[in-house]
């Protein structure tokens, strides 16, 4: 039985960890976990926050993931938000999902990032 998503990887182009390593620990605010010698052989890089890791993996002919993405639960979602856009990350709010704030960014190889925080739930009025 699948019990928890263990990681999600992205693709990246060759010669980009340095970029990767400024937006995903330097931006996001993660964690830069040591890959494994046969891993880092291969290039890329692999980070942490919690219990939420991501892994970025070297492919020749790389083309971002416009569409696919993971889905990222932050918690201040708009002080988040002005964080990525003070560091220069793009920061496209949305608010089509019905319970949700979320807001799309992308990293600089232009994978889609999803990051979304359950909306704060209203009372209803007292009649």
């Amino acid at each position: 039985m699948i019990t928890a998503v263990d990681h999600v990887q992205l693709a990246a182009p060759p010669g980009s960890e340095d970029r990767l390593r400024a937006y995903y620990v330097g931006v996001l605010g993660l964690t830069e976990l040591p890959k494994p010698p046969a891993f880092a052989a291969r290039g890329g890089c692999w980070f942490r926050t919690g219990a939420v890791q991501l892994h970025l993996g070297i492919e020749n002919g790389f083309r971002p993931a416009r569409k696919a993405h993971p889905g990222l639960r932050v918690t201040g979602i708009e002080e988040y938000a002005a964080r990525l856009a003070a560091r220069g990350a793009p920061v496209t709010w949305d608010d089509t999902l019905p319970g949700y704030r979320r807001f799309y960014s992308e990293d600089p190889v232009g994978n889609r990032l999803e990051f979304l925080e359950p909306a704060p739930v209203t009372a209803p009025a007292a009649s």
